[in-house]
């Protein structure tokens, strides 16, 4: 896992440029980038640590050993072994075999208690959930970029947190939205100009997708394989990835071609 790097610019990546890489460039308010995943087999059946902070070094091929520390928001029903951490200073949220993977050196629960967060505006924050926004960020110079996203959900552990999602990056992103919208950096698309990104569908698209296999083919004509983790509530047709060789989680609607 290297270590991050902040990235200020306007992010110039598609969809197609992220599927060339396994770690995708993520946006700053501040956002950065990350590598992992691999093969260990637990000795016996690990303890509950959804909602516990945790530290481990990342030892990856002939780099320097790196240190790391992080809050465990869920574990995949669909595949025990896996799950969604969020690290101190990192916007993504990634998908890591905890317990299994080869590359994390002496997992440790920390005794910290995760901060208590309550949403404050439960109306707001039911307002931006399955919303398409504009979403500002820090840019060069002290500009503004302005991104294309869907808030897909409130995050679990880190309740005043929302995941959302970018149309040029269909990564799984963090922030404390609520705090971005009285700010003015983030705004709320009229419905009446929303792109496909936003289309409605019916409740209950596409039932019987979570834990099944994809592929998808870059334009290199390569391929990666992955899994359905996860459907979004608040968008029926919009599913959580987890590719194979990465250990980002990518959103991607199954019904139409958006993300």
């Amino acid at each position: 896992m290297k270590t991050p790097h902040k990235k200020t610019a306007a992010k110039q990546q598609s969809r197609e440029a992220v599927g060339h890489h396994t770690g995708s460039t993520n946006i700053k308010k501040k956002k950065n980038t990350h590598k992992k995943q691999r093969g260990r087999p637990a000795s016996q059946p690990p303890r509950n640590i959804v909602g516990c902070r945790i530290s481990h070094g990342w030892k990856e091929g002939d780099e320097p050993i790196t240190q790391w520390k992080g809050t465990v928001l869920d574990q995949v029903p669909i595949n025990p072994s896996l799950y969604l951490v969020k690290y101190d200073g990192i916007d993504c949220v990634y998908g890591l075999e905890l317990h299994r993977d080869e590359r994390i050196l002496k997992l440790k629960i920390l005794p910290d208690k995760v901060p208590f967060s309550r949403v404050r505006d439960v109306r707001l924050a039911n307002t931006i959930i399955g919303k398409a926004v504009e979403h500002l960020f820090e840019g060069e110079h002290g500009s503004k970029d302005e991104w294309r996203g869907m808030v897909l959900a409130q995050a679990p552990i880190m309740s005043a947190w929302f995941y959302i999602t970018y149309e040029k990056d269909p990564v799984l992103y963090m922030y404390q939205l609520l705090d971005d919208y009285k700010e003015g950096d983030l705004r709320i698309m009229p419905e009446a100009s929303e792109s496909a990104l936003t289309d409605r569908e019916p409740e209950g698209v596409i039932d019987g997708l979570i834990g099944k296999h994809v592929e998808y083919t870059k334009e290199d004509g390569s391929k990666r394989t992955g899994k359905v983790i996860h459907q979004v509530k608040a968008k029926p047709s919009v599913y959580f990835i987890k590719f194979d060789d990465d250990f980002h989680i990518y959103v991607y609607d199954l019904v139409k071609k958006t993300y």
